[in-house]
């Protein structure tokens, strides 16, 4: 296959990612696909809005009593760290390292995978400490689908990132996987994306009610 031969420095593009037509055609997919996940989000965050206020009358769950800010300023900062990382892994990436590449990819995962084990013990934390829980308000219904539905976002993200890093270990750089690497680094920068807006709505809108 044309797009797998062997490549050198010197014959690499500067743009590999849309060397081939086959790339192309994955970033027109992939932009549909985003389209339908930007719809998704914005339908979640007008949700939480509506129910952050629905709460039982005998509790104390709102917003500003739950959430531990500190907590998520160091989740925010884990992962738009990762997301810079992921840059890094792109340049090399477009400098065709593939070593390189693969150690920014790497920390990226590393990034995002301490992300998960802070959103994780945050939900322990709601529903331990406060009996925050999905079923107990359309608060927590709200809350726990648009976060927990990012999280699942963060998940996907690295397995797929995983996946073409164990695919690709020993195969280098080729304009076939190029496409890929790339698309899936534009997917992280997504996932980045989505949280500031949650992190800005959901913890500091509702810190100060």
């Amino acid at each position: 296959m044309q797009t797998e031969e062997k490549m050198t420095f010197e014959t690499w593009p500067a743009l590999p990612e849309k060397a081939t037509l086959e790339g192309k055609n994955k970033f027109l997919g992939f932009w549909l696909f985003l389209g339908g996940e930007t719809v998704l989000f914005a339908s979640l965050f007008a949700t939480y809005l509506a129910l952050k206020d629905k709460v039982p009358d005998n509790t104390h769950a709102l917003a500003k009593d739950l959430y531990d800010l500190p907590l998520t300023f160091v989740a925010t900062m884990l992962l738009l760290t990762s997301s810079l990382t992921s840059v890094y892994a792109i340049y090399q990436m477009k400098n065709f390292n593939h070593r390189k590449m693969m150690l920014w990819l790497g920390v990226t995962v590393a990034l995002g995978l301490s992300f998960l084990c802070l959103e994780i013990y945050e939900f322990n934390h709601y529903v331990t400490e406060y009996n925050h829980k999905f079923t107990g308000s359309a608060f927590g219904s709200a809350f726990y689908t648009l976060v927990g539905f990012h999280g699942a976002h963060v998940i996907f993200g690295l397995v797929w990132i995983i996946a073409l890093m164990v695919r690709n270990a020993k195969r280098g750089l080729n304009l076939y996987n190029a496409p890929k690497f790339y698309l899936a680094s534009l997917y992280w920068h997504f996932i980045d994306v989505v949280w500031v807006f949650i992190f800005t709505v959901v913890y500091l809108m509702g810190m100060v009610g």
